[in-house]
């Protein structure tokens, strides 16, 4: 009497990726779908952008999709603060008034943990990406948590296998 075996063929198990093959690149983690800004928008528009998207300031664009500065919360308060101090009307302020034009932004191919040290060194919430002098996307704190979760369990030294 012949026994038949029915266990089928084994797969052969798929290595795991060592860190050095997975995409720990900025461009990997940025927010390539961006609300942007125009230097002519008001300021109570702004406002009303960042409570309904639930974020904290974006680039500001020119009509070549060139970054010309950056406006945050903190610029909108400052706006609205010194208007009431001043007892000036509101409604004329524009983003052009009150963006930061000196702009940092980090290379979309520098190491996403190289960019997470220098949030910590500079204290910024979000630095824009630029491609041939375009804006392509935005790296923030969050995205970087993000790519550590994902790396989770790994080694973080590539050369660690």
């Amino acid at each position: 009497m012949a026994i038949k075996s029915f266990q089928g063929s084994r797969r052969q198990q798929q290595k795991l990726k060592a860190v050095d093959q997975l995409p720990v690149r900025v461009c990997d983690y940025m927010t390539k779908d961006l609300i942007t800004f125009r230097t002519d928008q008001k300021i109570f528009e702004v406002v009303e952008i960042l409570i309904r998207h639930r974020i904290s300031g974006g680039p500001v664009v020119n009509d070549n999709n060139e970054l010309v500065g950056i406006i945050s919360e903190g610029d909108c308060l400052k706006q609205i603060s010194d208007n009431r101090y001043y007892n000036m009307p509101v409604e004329k302020d524009t983003v052009g008034d009150r963006m930061m034009t000196n702009v940092d932004t980090l290379d979309g191919n520098m190491n996403v943990f190289d960019a997470a040290s220098i949030f910590l060194e500079s204290k910024h919430r979000r630095f824009p990406i630029l491609e041939n002098g375009k804006l392509v996307g935005q790296i923030s704190q969050k995205d970087v948590l993000k790519a550590a979760l994902e790396m989770k369990g790994h080694t973080w030294d590539p050369k660690e296998k």
